[in-house]
């Protein structure tokens, strides 16, 4: 499939009239990103070829923040500093497990490692694994099941020294 100038305008339209920040669609050897601009900034629509691309596998990597872990009531943070967000790298729906009757991928407790898959969001039909970019161990589960999740969303805490 080949992305054409029409194609590229009606994304850009849909962004502009949803919350959505970025979108990035990949389809065989070609990418385009689309950025809502921050204010007195232009928006721009980028597209490029991949070599070897996979739209099912090629998506925007997932980020993480380094957060501090709310005090309680004593002032106490129950020693949980260090804890790392892995946010969700779109907007789609969030599943916990490859199939409803399947296992979760992980649970809190669970130790992971760099490229293991914890979750699912689909997005626009398609069902797009996501791989951990940090070790540690999961001490959150942020978004529910079956949920939709927005760009930048927090979807697990994670200990990287657990």
């Amino acid at each position: 499939m080949k992305i054409d100038l029409d194609q590229v305008r009606e994304l850009l339209a849909v962004v502009s009239q949803t919350d959505i920040t970025e979108l990035s669609i990949e389809s065989g050897d070609q990418k385009i990103t689309i950025k809502k601009p921050v204010a007195g900034q232009v928006a721009v629509a980028t597209t490029h070829v991949v070599a070897g691309a996979n739209p099912l596998t090629n998506m925007p990597a997932l980020t993480t923040t380094a957060v501090k872990e709310p005090e309680t009531a004593n002032g106490a943070n129950n020693g949980s500093n260090g804890w790392v967000a892995i946010n969700s790298p779109m907007v789609g729906t969030f599943y916990r497990s490859p199939s409803p009757t399947a296992s979760p991928f992980v649970d809190i407790g669970d130790v992971i490692s760099v490229g293991q898959t914890i979750c699912i969001i689909e997005a626009m039909k398609l069902m797009n694994d996501l791989p951990a970019e940090i070790s540690g161990r999961i001490v959150k589960i942020c978004a529910e099941n079956g949920t939709t999740v927005e760009y930048g969303q927090p979807l697990f805490m994670i200990d990287p020294n657990g």
